[in-house]
């Protein structure tokens, strides 16, 4: 009988009642008492586990053949197997002690992380609260003599302004009206026959959309990005409207934040390029808009405009990059001179029965589409301020999104679980998309700039295919959920090569092909 541990005939042979194997009596209960572990299956063991196996103490085991060559060759092998096992046994607990120590250094750089970011968001909110505090007068510029600003940057009352403080509206006047006309007429003779961006994405490409990069803009403590614009000098300068009451401008190509545009006091709605990078207007929720423009290395605010009564859910800027349009919870929207900053009118109309919840200005900035918290959208006609057409969605909820195709002839808007489809030169539904389960809010769409593709926002991000009779082409699912909704905003680059996503947490992702 022979030992498994030490190999050898056993003087005091024991076996274990757990595993069977034969010991060599001190060898084994050795073990166990430094281990507590069986020698040879590892399984927990107790000397009581122990029973003595009787053996004729009267022969002597034979004793080890040393003195011999191949005895000798034995002994050798046999010790190079315990030397090899032992080594083996100390790699194992090698690997397990490395993997122990990197994921402890992992949590810990984590932590770090998060703890510089939170002292950091708390610089940042305290530099913003001393700036506010301590900002001197300035003067915003206006069409007639400058009248002084504020502390908080509101216009100041002046001579010919109506009761509260309004500036009296000059009206949308003869000279805009004739601007507004030459550029409609000129943008619908040559819609036909634009071209189409150079690399414009084909149908089939969409199958192998992806993540191509993600970008923490937002605070984490308020995420949820409301509004995308991309520069007109640059596709990779990207402005983005925050819940955090901020307008972040990124650098994509160079992956750094530009500026930071801070005042509004509320969640901002939508923010938009006026006609150039060094130009910007944003709304928001704190009934406000803001007009923005670089001075030094810094956008800096140099009007905010106060016209509405209640949020301002969004604006719209003309072709012309001379006007652009805002829509307020208040039941109105305003025309705005760029060049004077001043409000040219306001329109208010008795047959509107609930507050604006979204904006789109028409291609040829001809129309202007509104829309409401009842689910229905009003067209306007822009110079006469006219209510030329009312489309109804039949949804018991608010207009989220609205966008007119480059083609001048769809609409598309987002209320409640469906995505309609309108015909412009018909004025009725000509398709109606429920790309989610019951429930589902869609908060977002968007027209490409050749129009033969539509972005939809909601619980992920879709592209729908115009010419493939509005079939889906590409779903892009992995994002961030808050409730059902993953996706505020979104929108595309001009060859439809990149979709921006802005979701619900802080984060700007952006799509497209592996080659993009």
């Amino acid at each position: 009988m022979f030992c498994s541990i030490s190999g050898t005939a056993a003087e005091e042979p024991v076996v274990s009642t757990k595993t069977g194997y034969l010991y060599e009596k001190r060898l084994v209960e050795k073990h166990i008492k430094d281990t507590g572990k069986d020698p040879i299956s590892g399984a927990d063991a107790s000397l009581e586990d122990l029973v003595a196996v009787k053996s004729n103490h009267n022969v002597k085991p034979r004793g080890s053949p040393a003195t011999s060559i191949p005895g000798l060759l034995g002994l050798l092998h046999n010790e190079w197997d315990a030397v090899m096992l032992e080594t083996h046994t100390l790699r194992q607990h090698l690997q397990n002690t490395r993997q122990e120590l990197s994921h402890a250094l992992y949590q810990h750089d984590g932590a770090v992380r998060v703890i510089a970011r939170l002292k950091k968001e708390r610089d940042e909110a305290r530099a913003a609260l001393e700036s506010a505090v301590r900002a001197p007068r300035q003067e915003v510029p206006h069409a007639a003599e400058p009248a002084p600003e504020m502390a908080n940057g509101k216009r100041a009352a002046e001579e010919g302004t109506e009761g509260g403080g309004k500036r009296a509206k000059a009206g949308i006047t003869d000279d805009i009206i004739e601007v507004l006309t030459a550029t409609s007429a000129d943008l619908s003779k040559g819609r036909r026959k634009r071209p189409m961006p150079p690399g414009l994405a084909a149908p089939g490409s969409f199958d192998h959309y992806k993540m191509l990069s993600s970008h923490p803009l937002h605070k984490t403590s308020e995420g949820g990005i409301t509004a995308i614009d991309l520069s007109p000098a640059s596709e990779d300068i990207i402005a983005s409207a925050g819940r955090d009451h901020t307008v972040q401008i990124y650098d994509r190509s160079q992956e750094r934040k530009l500026s930071e545009l801070s005042g509004h006091t509320k969640r901002v709605t939508d923010a938009k390029f006026l006609g150039h990078q060094d130009l910007m207007v944003s709304t928001s929720a704190d009934k406000t808009t803001r007009l923005w423009a670089v001075d030094g290395d810094a956008y800096k605010c140099k009007a905010v405009l106060s016209e509405h009564s209640a949020e301002v859910v969004g604006v719209a800027l003309h072709p012309t990059n001379k006007y652009f349009i805002t829509a307020s919870a208040d039941k109105s929207w305003a025309f705005y001179d760029l060049d004077s900053m001043l409000c040219m009118a306001q329109l208010t109309n008795d047959t509107i029965e609930s507050a604006y919840s979204s904006v789109a200005l028409h291609p040829d900035g001809q129309i202007l589409g509104t829309g409401t918290e009842q689910g229905i959208v009003h067209v306007w006609e822009t110079k006469s301020q006219h209510n030329v057409a009312k489309f109804e969605t039949k949804a018991s909820a608010p207009v989220t999104s609205i966008s007119f195709s480059e083609n001048g002839y769809f609409l598309a808007t987002a209320a409640g679980e469906s995505v309609k489809l309108w015909d412009l030169r018909k004025l009725k539904n000509i398709k109606t998309i429920e790309p989610y389960e019951k429930g589902v809010q869609v908060t977002s769409v968007k027209f490409d700039y050749s129009g033969q593709y539509l972005a939809v926002g909601g619980q992920d991000a879709r592209v729908y295919g115009v010419k493939q009779d509005w079939g889906l082409l590409a779903t892009m699912s992995d994002l961030p959920k808050k409730g059902s909704n993953s996706v505020l905003s979104c929108t595309w680059n001009k060859p439809a090569t990149k979709l921006m996503v802005g979701s619900v947490d802080h984060n700007l992702r952006v799509y497209g092909l592996d080659s993009e």
